[in-house]
């Protein structure tokens, strides 16, 4: 019998992704439409947190791409390797910031999940304050874009983002990245 090889492993790079925001901001539905692989404790499987509709406890999930070029070329990594991103989805209720704080530890960047809607709310608030302790690097998902009536929409997107600029202009992420998103597009509410 022919001895089996196995495919060459490629190396990555794994980078830890907070996933902050205020309770119904649709940080879970975004995790979920990103990742690839999931944990057993990812997407809000606990009973409990399906009971309640709400993030309870720290999920775990991912997704790998190619090595960005800038990434390889500043010798962060092989560019003939790869990047895991792995998506920590934390709860955004105010009750659970202890869970929050107990995944702070391995947070890399944050990933601050707006509800466009609403804007930035209390436990917005306190996650933009966590992630300054934490990192110094914020994406921020300006999420349900689909619920913004098309007519308009760019304008709104842009007025929020000029409000948010003035909010994030009083901390260390002044010029972070804003991206309008959908996770769940035409769905209501979310996690």
């Amino acid at each position: 019998m022919p001895e089996q090889t196995q495919p060459e492993q490629r190396r990555r790079l794994n980078v830890n992704v907070g996933v902050l925001g205020h309770v119904d901001s649709g940080k879970t539905s975004l995790v979920a439409a990103l990742s690839t692989h999931l944990s057993t404790a990812a997407l809000d499987k606990h009973p409990q947190s399906q009971e309640r509709g709400i993030t309870l406890d720290l999920g775990f999930s991912s997704f790998t791409a190619p090595m960005p070029e800038h990434l390889a070329r500043a010798g962060v990594a092989p560019a003939d390797s790869d990047l895991q991103v792995t998506l920590v989805d934390c709860p955004g209720h105010a009750s659970l910031i202890r869970t929050i704080l107990c995944g702070a530890r391995i947070i890399d960047m944050v990933l601050l999940v707006v509800d466009i809607t609403k804007g930035i709310q209390a436990q917005t608030a306190e996650c933009l304050v966590l992630a300054e302790a934490v990192t110094e690097h914020l994406i921020v998902a300006l999420n349900k874009v689909d619920q913004l009536p098309v007519e308009g929409r760019t304008k709104a997107v842009a007025r929020v983002r000029k409000r948010l600029a003035a909010t994030f202009a009083q901390t260390r992420f002044a010029g972070c990245t804003m991206v309008p998103v959908a996770a769940r597009p035409g769905g209501e509410g979310g996690a």
